[in-house]
């Protein structure tokens, strides 16, 4: 169950281990995720004229993201701990495919110099960074959707390079 294209994080007997990176070399790791939340018009509008009783929506929300990125570790049970050397959350507001639709993008950009890749932290941050936006304004606005938390590009490491494109893998619907 385990090499070269095999699940790593399984034994030979199928139980979950931590993979051993001590051997891997360390080199710069970058990696970007979005997330993105579908909500109504006038939510957007309570947030862009900042008038949400809770405070700042996507300052807050910044900042869990990169928070969440920091503790990417304690969360998500076996992965490494890795000393970021940056994490960038972006935000912003823009209009939805109908008039009554407004959507959020976030866009979360995690770097490291380490022996394994920052996907699952990028991926966390920008997780969080959309369940901080839906928590400050549910109130208002119950039936948002957090939709398309995906890995955008990672570099570094065995793999190299990586950048998504709009089209799905050959092995993916």
């Amino acid at each position: 169950m385990t090499g070269e294209g095999g699940l790593t994080h399984f034994d030979a007997a199928g139980a979950p281990r931590m993979v051993d990176v001590t051997p891997k070399p360390e080199t710069a790791r970058l990696a970007r995720a979005r997330a993105r939340l579908r909500l109504r018009a006038d939510t957007r509008r309570l947030i862009d004229q900042g008038r949400v009783e809770k405070g700042d929506v996507l300052g807050v929300a910044r900042l869990a993201g990169i928070m969440a990125a920091k503790r990417t570790h304690e969360l998500i049970p076996l992965c490494h701990p890795l000393r970021l050397t940056s994490v960038d959350v972006a935000l912003s507001t823009a209009d939805g495919d109908r008039p009554d639709e407004a959507l959020v993008h976030i866009e979360a950009t995690v770097r490291a110099h380490d022996r394994t890749g920052v996907e699952m932290e990028a991926l966390t941050a920008a997780s969080v960074a959309a369940l901080t936006v839906y928590d400050m304004v549910k109130a208002v606005d119950r039936w948002m959707t957090i939709e398309r938390v995906e890995l955008v590009e990672k570099t570094g490491g065995k793999s190299g390079a990586l950048l998504r494109s709009e089209q799905p893998p050959p092995d993916r619907p």
